[in-house]
């Protein structure tokens, strides 16, 4: 595959794709089905948050085949299951070898767990989503922090949630289709 100048790969099914969405067949399903589609729904949008925090300082390959293993982990990213989980469930995650076993990570899900059961976080999160952006031409184009991803993690954290700063909050703005950073020759449709 060759890369244009703007950050588009060609696929072997002839689609252009953003980059990174045709480095690996897990990557180029994720990329073409999921990412930038809207999420709604609090367990839904708690599962990416969650997801997004686990990520920090890996490779989101990493997460993204890992993901059923922290789904089975996690009661399928319940809030309010989560929210009830014990030391005992801490104990039991931390010994799980298909998740990333990293004791902050974990902690920080079961607080935030317990803080979203007391929130509208769909209403939150998507407050922050900025009206009538175009896409990116180029992957230069594509902003690792915006203004509205630091407004939303200085919300989050003034609310009590964790482990979640501003590049955390733009890749979940990315995932969750609150902004659309597919490159404007993608193949993927606007999907506002």
């Amino acid at each position: 595959m060759t890369e244009t100048e703007t950050g588009i790969v060609i696929g072997a099914d002839g689609r252009p794709r953003c980059s990174w969405g045709g480095s690996t067949p897990d990557y180029a399903i994720y990329h073409d089905e999921e990412w930038g589609r809207p999420v709604r729904g609090d367990d839904a949008l708690f599962e990416r948050l969650t997801l997004e925090a686990f990520q920090s300082g890996l490779s989101w390959i990493t997460i993204l085949r890992k993901r059923p293993a922290f789904r089975a982990a996690f009661a399928d990213f319940s809030i309010a299951k989560v929210a009830e989980f014990t030391e005992a469930d801490a104990a039991r995650l931390m010994a799980d070898p298909g998740i990333v076993r990293n004791r902050m990570k974990i902690d920080a899900a079961l607080h935030n767990a317990r803080v979203a059961a007391e929130l509208d976080l769909t209403g939150l999160l998507w407050s922050f989503a900025p009206a009538g952006r175009d896409r990116p031409r180029t992957r230069a184009d594509v902003p690792a922090v915006t203004p509205e991803s630091t407004a939303m993690a200085k919300a989050l954290k003034k609310r009590g949630l964790t482990f979640v700063g501003p590049t955390t909050a733009y890749a979940l703005m990315q995932a969750t289709g609150m902004v659309d950073d597919h490159l404007t020759d993608c193949w993927v449709p606007v999907m506002r």
